[in-house]
C-alpha cells in the first residue's frame, strides 16, 4: 500500500512530540502496547538494522515476533511486521479503518483535550493493535523520532537499546550530542536493562547518569561486552560467553556494532535465545536500502546526516572498484546537507542532484547551491524519474544516497522488491 486516505489527512499535522494522546487514545483500545514483552530500540544511526538483527534472531529462536520500524521504503505495510513479513493491504486498511472511527469517538469523548492523532501516532496505534491481535511473543519497536516524547514511549520495555548518538533533528531534539542524548535517555524505564553501543564522551555521561538515577543495569559496548571484525565475520564476547565467526548478511563493516547491540540485547531478556538462533539470525537478517546493490552498477543507501555519510564513505573505501563514480544525492530541507557531502565527495567525480515526490525534498537546483565550492563538479539533474538513467552508463557506480524517501523511490524505479 502506497499510502492510506486516513493517513494522508493526518499528514498534515506533521510531528508533534508528547505522549499524552497516545496513553489517552491506546487505553481505549484496551492497552495493546503491554499485551507482549518489547525491546525498545532508540539511537540516531543503526536502530533500524538492530531492529532486523534482533527480530531476525528472535524468529530463530522460534518466537512469534513483531517489528515496527520507520520511515518505509516504498510501501507503508513495510512499518508493520510479524516474523518478516508486512501486514497485508486488506489487514492495514481494515485497521486504519477500525482506528479512524475509534479516534472520532475518543475525540468526542476529550473534547477540548487531547489534539488529534498524527501520522506516526496511528501507525503506531495500528502496529500495536495488530501484534496483540496476532498473539505474538515478544516485539522489537524502533523509535521514531528522540525517544522521551516519541509515540512509541508508552511501551513498558522488557530490554531498552541506544545504538548510536550523533547529530541529527537538531531542531526537535537540541543542538548537541549532550541534548540528543537526553532526549533519547527517556525511553530508559526504572530497572530494566539498557544497552547501549559505542558513544562520544559527551552522550556516555548522560546516559551513564540516566541508567543511574532509575537503577538501570546498564550494559555498554567496550566496556561489558566487545566485538570485532569485518564486513562478514565477527567475533563477540561479554566475559561470560564468546562467540566466534559469526556470520553477517548486512552490509558493511559498522554492522559489527549493530551486531553486537543485539546480542548483548537479546541476552537480557527472560528467555535468551540459544547460540544457534543468535548464529542464524545474525545470517538471515535483512535491512533493504542499506547498502544494498540493486545492480553491478547501481547502489543505494540511505545516509541521510553525517554520521552515516562517514559510514558510507568508509565502505565505497574499501570497494575494489577506482573507476568513475557518480553520486546521485536527494535529500531533504531539514538535513545537513554540507555535512554530508563533505564526507561523500572524496569518493566521486561527479554528483548529480535530484529529488523525489517527498514533501521535505529539495528541488535539485536548491540543493546543488547548498553545495557549491566542493572539488568535484556538481549538476542538478532533474527529479529521480530523469536523474537515474542520466546518472548510468558504461562502468561507472551510481550510488543513491542522501535519504531514506529517495532509497525507496529507487528501488521502485528498478523494480525492486
Amino acid at each position: 500500500m502506497q499510502t492510506h486516505p486516513v493517513l494522508a489527512r493526518l499528514a498534515r499535522f506533521g510531528v508533534r512530540l508528547g505522549l499524552d494522546r497516545m496513553d489517552s487514545f491506546l487505553d481505549t483500545l484496551g492497552a495493546p502496547q503491554h499485551s507482549f514483552p518489547v525491546v525498545h530500540v532508540a539511537g540516531t544511526n543503526g536502530k533500524g538494522s538492530t531492529v532486523r538483527m534482533i527480530g531476525s534472531i528472535l524468529h530463530a529462536a522460534g518466537h512469534r515476533v513483531g517489528e515496527f520500524t520507520s520511515p518505509h521504503l516504498q510501501h507503508i505495510n513495510e512499518r508493520i511486521q510479524i516474523d518478516g513479513r508486512p501486514i497485508s493491504d486488506d489487514d492495514l486498511n481494515a485497521l486504519l479503518e477500525e482506528l479512524c472511527g475509534s479516534s472520532r469517538a475518543w475525540a468526542r469523548v476529550n473534547s477540548g483535550g487531547p489534539q488529534p492523532l498524527t501520522y506516526f501516532e496511528m501507525m503506531t496505534a495500528a502496529a500495536f493493535l495488530h501484534m496483540a491481535r496476532r498473539e505474538i511473543d515478544v516485539a522489537v519497536i524502533e523509535v521514531g523520532l528522540g525517544g522521551r516524547l516519541d509515540a512509541t514511549n508508552v511501551v513498558d520495555p522488557a530490554v531498552t537499546v541506544i545504538t548510536h548518538i550523533g547529530l541529527d533533528h537538531t531542531a526537535h531534539l537540541g543542538p548537541d550530542v549532550a541534548c540528543i542524548a537526553a532526549e533519547k535517555a527517556g525511553i530508559v524505564k526504572p530497572g530494566r536493562p539498557l544497552v547501549v553501543g559505542p558513544l562520544v564522551a559527551d552522550a556516555a555521561k548522560v546516559i551513564r547518569t540516566a541508567a543511574a538515577e532509575r537503577g538501570v543495569p546498564l550494559l555498554e559496548m567496550g566496556r561489558h561486552f566487545r566485538a570485532h571484525g569485518g564486513a562478514h565475520t565477527m567475533t563477540w564476547s561479554d566475559g561470560a560467553l564468546t562467540l566466534t565467526e559469526l556470520e553477517l548478511s548486512l552490509p558493511g563493516d559498522h554492522q559489527v556494532e549493530n551486531a553486537a547491540v543485539a546480542i548483548a540485547a537479546v541476552r537480557q531478556l527472560e528467555s535468551p535465545p540459544a547460540e544457534a538462533a543468535i548464529r542464524m539470525g545474525l545470517r538471515t537478517a535483512r535491512h533493504r536500502g542499506r547498502l544494498e546493490w540493486l545492480a553491478p552498477d547501481l547502489l543505494v543507501d540511505c545516509a541521510h546526516n553525517g554520521d552515516g555519510a562517514a559510514r558510507l564513505a568508509d565502505y565505497l573505501r574499501a570497494l575494489p572498484h577506482r573507476g568513475p563514480r557518480t553520486l546521485l544525492l536527494g535529500m531533504s530541507d531539514d538535513k545537513d546537507v554540507r555535512r554530508v557531502v563533505v564526507a561523500l565527495a572524496p569518493w566521486f567525480d561527479r554528483v548529480f542532484t535530484t529529488c523525489c515526490t517527498h514533501p521535505r525534498a529539495l528541488s535539485p537546483g536548491d540543493l546543488a547551491e547548498r553545495i557549491t565550492g566542493l572539488d568535484v563538479p556538481v549538476l542538478p539533474a532533474g527529479p529521480i524519474e530523469q536523474a537515474l538513467p542520466l546518472a548510468r552508463g558504461g562502468d561507472r557506480q551510481v550510488v543513491v544516497a542522501g535519504s531514506v524517501f529517495l532509497a525507496g523511490a529507487v528501488r521502485e524505479l528498478v523494480g525492486a522488491r
